[in-house]
C-alpha cells in the first residue's frame, strides 16, 4: 500500500495571499518507519531526551513561533533543509514521491481552491497506482492521510463521490478507504507534508525557492513528463 500524507500551506480566507498549497508526500508502507526515523534524527537536535516533543512545521520554525524562539534562525531553517532531504531525497524515488497543487486564489471563479487542489491530487495519485500496475504488474492500493481540520467531512464526500459519481477525468479506482485524518503531534509524516507544502508556498508566494530547491526533482514523474505537480496560476 502506498500513503498519501497532505497538509496545506496558505489561507483560502485571507485576502493579503495570493496562493493555496495542499501538497505532501506518498509512502511506501514498509518505508513509513525508516522516513520517520529521519525525521526523529533532525527533531533530536532540539531536544535529545525526547525528540517527540518537537513538531516540525515550517512555518513556525522560520518564524520563530510555537517555542522555536529559542534557537538561532540559521539552526532552524537548515533544520528545514535537513528534515527535507532526509525525509525526502533520501527515499526518491524508489519510496518517496511527492505531490503538489499550487492554486492562485484569483484564477478561481466561484470555485474552491481546496476542493479544486483535492480534485488534481486525488486524481493524479490514483493515476500513479494504475501505473505502478500497468508497468510493473503491482497492484497496490493507495490511502490518503490529511491532518485534522475544517475540511475533513468535505473532503471525505468528495472522496466518495470521485469513487462513485467520477471527478473531471474518470473515477478514482485505486484507494482502499476515503481520506483519514489526523493529529499532527502524532505523525511524522504529517509533519513532513507540512514542510512539503511550506517549500511551494514560500517559492510562489515569496518568491523564495530556497526549501523547494533540495526537492523539486522529487515529485512524481515519468521520463520528462511531470505528474505529481500542479500549478494553476495566471
Amino acid at each position: 500500500m502506498h500513503l498519501l500524507y497532505l497538509d496545506e500551506s496558505g489561507s483560502v480566507s485571507d485576502p493579503s495571499q495570493k496562493y493555496f498549497v495542499l501538497a505532501g508526500v506518498a509512502v511506501f508502507e514498509r518505508a513509513a518507519h525508516w522516513v520517520e526515523q529521519k525525521l526523529n534524527d533532525v527533531a533530536a537536535q532540539f531536544n535529545a531526551d525526547n525528540p517527540y516533543a518537537i513538531e516540525l512545521h515550517g512555518s513556525p520554525m522560520r518564524s520563530g513561533r510555537e517555542g522555536w524562539k529559542s534557537w538561532p534562525l540559521p539552526k532552524r531553517l537548515q533544520a528545514i533543509h535537513d528534515a527535507l532531504h532526509s525525509g525526502v531525497s533520501t527515499f526518491h524515488p524508489k519510496s518517496v514521491r511527492l505531490f503538489g497543487a499550487v492554486i492562485r486564489k484569483d484564477t478561481l471563479a466561484g470555485e474552491d481552491p481546496v476542493e479544486h487542489a483535492f480534485e488534481h491530487l486525488a486524481s493524479r495519485f490514483d493515476r500513479y497506482l494504475q501505473r505502478i500496475y500497468s508497468k510493473h504488474n503491482d497492484a497496490q492500493r493507495g490511502i490518503i492521510l490529511f491532518d485534522k481540520s475544517s475540511t475533513e467531512r468535505r473532503i471525505q464526500t468528495l472522496a466518495l463521490e470521485f469513487k462513485y459519481s467520477g471527478h473531471t477525468w474518470g473515477k478514482t479506482r485505486n484507494y482502499a478507504e476515503v481520506p483519514v485524518f489526523l493529529d499532527s503531534r502524532a505523525s511524522r509524516l504529517i509533519q513532513l507534508a507540512d514542510l512539503v507544502a511550506f517549500a511551494l508556498f514560500r517559492a510562489y508566494e515569496h518568491q523564495d525557492a530556497v526549501f523547494l530547491q533540495a526537492i523539486q526533482h522529487c515529485f512524481d514523474s515519468e521520463g520528462s513528463t511531470m505528474h505529481g505537480l500542479y500549478v494553476k496560476d495566471l
